[in-house]
Formats: C-alpha cells, structure tokens, sequence
C-alpha cells in the first residue's frame, strides 16, 4: 500500500521499519519538529525523522495539521493508508478523511482501557496483569475508534516501562503488518462503553517516592516511571533516580534502610536494584553500594 506514516519517538521507529521491510511505500512521513536537546539546545530531530531521512523517506514537520495548507498537501500524497503511531498532534477531520483507506492507530493498550498519553506507564502502575497492542480505526474522539486486531501480552512482575516499551513496539509493528495485509478481511469492533480508562500524561511531581506507602504501590511507581521521568529519592542528602526494583522481605520504620539497598515501606519493603545518583550515569546498586564503601574508605 501507498501509507503516510506519522509518529515521533523511538517506539515509533520500530513500525516504520517493519512497514518497510513488508514492501509497502511510504509516501511521506510525519513527524514533532525538531526540539532544543542538551546543554548546548540545539535542535534535535526526533527518533522517526532521524530514522527517516537514513531510510531517504521524505519527512514533514508541521507545527500543526488544522491549515488548509498543510491539509492540502497531506491530501496531495495520494495515500491508501495512514498508520499514526504515538505521534503527538490532533488530526482534523479533513486528515483523518484524505486517505482511501482511513487513518489506522497503533495503541499500546487493550482499548478501552488506558485510552490517551500514557498507556504503558499506567498499566504497570496500576498494576494490571496484562496489556497489549490495538490497531484501531481513528476517528475524531480520543482513542475511541472501532478496533481491527488486538494482540495482548503479560506484564512481568520486575519489567519496567522501558522494557516493556520495547516489547510492545515489537508487537505494535507485526500487529500493522498483518492488519494491512488482512485489511479486507477484518470487521472493525466498536469498542465497548464499560471499562474505559484514560493515561493521563506523566507529570514529573508524580516522581518522588513518598515511603509511607505500601511496597507494593512504590514498586509500580519506580517500574512505571522508569527510565523517564524517573522516580526519585534521596539518599546520602543527594538525589538518586531509582531505574530498577523488586518487592523484598522485611519491616522497619518507612524510609529506613535494612540492608544493602532494600528499603522499608509502610508495609513490605522494595530492594533498588538499579539507580542513577544525580550527575553519574546509571549504575547497579551493587556497583552503588561499592563505591559508597571504596569513599568511606578513602
């Protein structure tokens, strides 16, 4: 098929080349502007248009798709088929009508559940058992669209977002193919009005570890924060990024240390098995807790 692709992270990049290597043309790919990054802010194009322009796919960065100028063009591409896939900006109802085939989400959810920004880092916070890919048919609502196919997975008891991320992208390309070449043959289902959820985007006061907490709901917190924006604490009078955990033996008051890096909460207690102090690059908590010792001795 003739496609736009439109997306902008890296769990986008996985879906582009997967629409590639299927043999489908890319006519065009849409993509967020490029961003001040860095010390330096510079401007840094995202994960898809750097990916892109490697692959000589012409890229579009527009602002905004509500101008009958932009719409014209996007229309002019001729396309059978846009796939979106966590691209960030709302399309108007003269995109989501130009092409011959409609405009096909990929959503790292079990619509209706966690409809909206976040899906990935509220499934493991909330502590849902599962998630998994829809490929849906967009309309002008939020994520409300008819769904084609679904593919579900388990979420494992220590998987952080990051890790899950990847997987699901993985799951999120081979979902597109074989929706693409089933197109024909699949009967789109409304979803259901019960059980609709919606991933608020993650705000970065979400990210501090209140130890009074039950162990089980830090856990999730540090899984589903983890690697960005990253759940916090401080340790030693420094802030540390906590990256790793797992639920652990043990009581005390919350907040104290009772060994190695396993810490108490309100009830249970969390072992940090990965973390990143402020201004070092992310470690073990073995290798953490070594050069703590190497300094004491010094």
């Amino acid at each position: 098929m003739r496609i736009v692709f439109m997306g902008t992270p890296a769990f986008s990049v996985t879906v582009l080349e997967a629409l590639v290597q299927a043999g489908h043309e890319i006519a065009c790919v849409y993509t967020q502007p490029p961003r001040p990054a860095g010390r330096g802010q510079a401007e840094r194009p995202t994960p898809v248009h750097t990916r892109a322009a490697a692959m000589r796919v012409p890229v579009r960065h527009p602002k905004s798709l509500r101008t009958p100028e932009v719409q014209a063009e996007f229309a002019a591409l001729d396309a059978d088929v846009a796939v979106v896939v966590a691209y960030g900006l709302i399309l108007p109802q003269a995109v989501l009508d130009a092409p011959r085939r409609g405009c096909l989400n990929i959503h790292a959810s079990l619509l209706p559940r966690w409809r909206g920004a976040a899906p990935i880092q509220r499934a493991i916070m909330a502590g849902d058992a599962e998630t998994g890919v829809c490929i849906m048919q967009m309309e002008a609502g939020l994520d409300t669209g008819p769904v084609l196919l679904c593919r579900a997975i388990p979420i494992g008891e220590t998987e952080t977002a990051s890790a899950l991320h990847d997987r699901l992208a993985c799951l999120g390309a081979e979902a597109i193919v074989t929706a693409l070449a089933d197109l024909d043959r699949l009967t789109p289902q409304p979803q259901p009005a019960e059980g609709v959820t919606y991933a608020a985007k993650i705000d970065k006061s979400e990210a501090q570890v209140d130890w009074t907490r039950p162990a089980i709901e830090i856990d999730r917190q540090i899984r589903g924060l983890s690697p960005f924006p990253g759940a916090w604490t401080m340790i030693a009078g420094k802030r540390v990024k906590l990256i790793g955990c797992q639920l652990a033996n043990g009581t005390g008051a919350p907040g104290t240390v009772l060994k190695g890096l396993t810490i108490a909460c309100a009830t249970g207690a969390v072992e940090i098995t990965a973390l990143q102090p402020e201004g070092k690059p992310r470690m073990s908590a073995d290798d953490y807790l070594r050069a703590r010792v190497s300094r004491r001795v010094l």
